[in-house]
């Protein structure tokens, strides 16, 4: 294995774990990240996303599969299964990850899901009926981000 594929193992091994210490540890000072729900974080928000999804993810489990690296970018694919804190419905979401490096740390991460499956999932007929609008997907990412605010406010 190369240093990246070995940190990013090292990065999801952590996550299996929830120690989110370990994964902050992963990124460098000026890393950001977005997905589909949380939109350009920074550094500092990133690894408190972590730890609040490791905190709060009482049953959260990660599997990760096909990691692969060279010195600038890298890939891997993992799965996410928990219940949703605000409806308690099981979720399992399917992430596609990318990343750049440097200086042996993630420079960049972006993960891909379906957001329409994840809503269906996580929010039940509400998901169904409209997490396939723009609007719907807003009105999610406004949440995450409060949620995420009212996480780092009370750190």
């Amino acid at each position: 294995m190369i240093p990246n594929e070995e940190l990013l193992t090292t990065f999801y091994t952590a996550f299996q774990k929830r120690d989110y210490k370990t994964m902050q540890a992963c990124y460098a000072p000026n890393a950001t990240f977005s997905d589909e729900v949380f939109v350009n974080l920074n550094a500092e928000e990133v690894k408190a996303m972590w730890e609040m999804l490791c905190i709060k993810g009482k049953d959260l489990q990660i599997e990760f599969s096909n990691i692969n690296a060279n010195e600038q970018n890298g890939n891997a694919q993992w799965n996410a299964t928990y219940s949703f804190s605000k409806t308690s419905r099981k979720v399992l979401n399917k992430v596609k990850a990318e990343f750049t490096f440097e200086n042996g740390k993630i420079k960049s991460h972006r993960d891909h899901f379906n957001f329409y499956s994840w809503t269906r999932q996580a929010i039940g007929l509400p998901g169904i009926l409209f997490g396939w609008t723009n609007a719907f997907r807003e009105k999610v990412r406004a949440q995450a981000r409060k949620n995420l605010d009212d996480f780092i406010n009370k750190k």
